[in-house]
């Protein structure tokens, strides 16, 4: 998951990006001043990434949820906090589905180990001009560190290289970590679907959209 802190470039300053071909593939190297070593992204290469992938922790802990309040004339947030933390994984299943929903995808890796540590994935919609993000994770030890708004910043490239105006996630309403990173990065509340997730695992649970521009 993305985590808040991710977005606020305060804790790991981004000095400069190099772009590079390496092996005929763009790489994006970011420069980083907080004793870490550097961050690259890459194209995501499947199958061969899928078990790194798989294996970064998408879990998140949260302490409070977001309640909708809806009615006729729109609807807000309400935070609540609860009685004892909630601890939710989300999956990756899709990675080998033939009729996954997205189809480009990028990763993050420790420019020391050469281990993964983020993954984003993507799907371009020509009619509305829109990049829809399906999926947005960093490791834990990783979060706090920048890698979130790094992968942010490749997704944005590609999304002016197509041509979409906007940027949109959806994310549920107990995933308060994640909507404070989304709107630290210049995402906003759009709408809500009070009924997607029925009969699902995560039922009960409210989809937010949020969306910016590219």
């Amino acid at each position: 998951m993305l985590d808040e802190k991710d977005g606020q470039v305060s804790r790991c300053r981004l000095q400069h990006e190099e772009t590079k071909m390496q092996d005929g593939m763009r790489l994006t190297r970011t420069a980083r001043t907080n004793g870490r070593p550097p961050v690259v992204i890459r194209p995501a290469i499947l199958p061969n990434d899928i078990a790194e992938i798989r294996a970064l922790d998408t879990s998140f802990t949260t302490e409070s949820i977001h309640d909708v309040w809806a009615n006729d004339d729109g609807f807000s947030l309400r935070s609540r906090p609860l009685d004892a933390p909630l601890l939710k994984r989300f999956s990756l299943d899709d990675l080998e589905a033939t009729d996954r929903p997205w189809d480009r995808g990028w990763v993050s890796f420790d420019g020391a180990s050469g281990n993964i540590n983020g993954f984003v994935a993507t799907q371009f919609k020509a009619w509305n001009a829109r990049l829809a993000v399906w999926h947005l994770y960093v490791a834990p030890d990783a979060r706090r560190t920048g890698i979130g708004r790094a992968l942010i910043t490749s997704v944005s490239t590609y999304a002016r290289a197509v041509g979409a105006r906007r940027l949109w996630v959806e994310t549920t309403s107990v995933n308060v970590p994640g909507i404070a990173a989304y709107r630290a990065l210049g995402f906003s509340l759009t709408g809500l679907d009070l009924t997607l997730y029925e009969g699902t695992s995560a039922e009960g649970e409210i989809a937010l959209f949020l969306s910016r521009p590219v």
